[in-house]
């Protein structure tokens, strides 16, 4: 009887450190994560507030002509791009309005927007100095109503979004002519 306790507890303390090794292996993953966390998630508020401002987003927000898209920011998009102030900083922002569903036409963006709106994708160019590596740009994706989106895994898109990943944001724009993240260029 003795020898069971004894099994039952040290099975009991194996599984609950094994528990406390995943919570604590999962909490330091994201905390070291380049993207997410509290700092960006407060900085990207700021963000929507100045796109507010700017008219860029929200229920005053300019239009511009729809355009057909590509994966990953939708069969439909537009494309806006101004400098706005956010906490202080003026920099260039891009503002990307992505629309589905797919089967939706240009037209049917044009003539109701708000119905086929999915998200909104942004860089903004940060500070010298914010991520040198990357040529200081701020990413997030936004939905529709300002909040951020998420990952699979539950992490908010905002910041040095998909750092040092094979794919996502930083890794798909890397690939633009002239070494400055901005496929932009080529549409101007």
């Amino acid at each position: 009887m003795r020898i069971a306790r004894i099994l039952a507890a040290a099975t009991l303390f194996a599984s609950l450190t094994a528990a406390a090794v995943i919570v604590t292996t999962t909490a330091n993953s994201q905390a070291m994560a380049p993207f997410g966390g509290d700092e960006d998630i407060a900085y990207s508020k700021a963000v929507w507030a100045a796109m507010t401002d700017a008219k860029l987003v929200g229920a005053k927000a300019i239009g511009s002509r729809p355009y057909e898209g590509t994966e990953p920011h939708g069969f439909i998009l537009e494309t806006l791009y101004d400098e706005v102030t956010v906490n202080g900083h003026t920099g260039l922002i891009i503002v990307k309005r992505n629309y589905g569903p797919k089967g939706a036409t240009v037209d049917e963006v044009a003539n109701d927007p708000g119905k086929h709106l999915g998200a909104v994708t942004v860089m903004f160019k940060r500070e010298a100095g914010y991520d040198a590596d990357n040529k200081d740009w701020f990413w997030a994706k936004y939905l529709p109503d300002g909040s951020l989106d998420k990952n699979p895994k539950g992490m908010q898109l905002a910041g040095r979004v998909a750092k040092g990943a094979d794919a996502g944001c930083i890794a798909c724009h890397t690939g633009a002519d002239g070494g400055d993240y901005m496929f932009l260029k080529n549409e101007m």
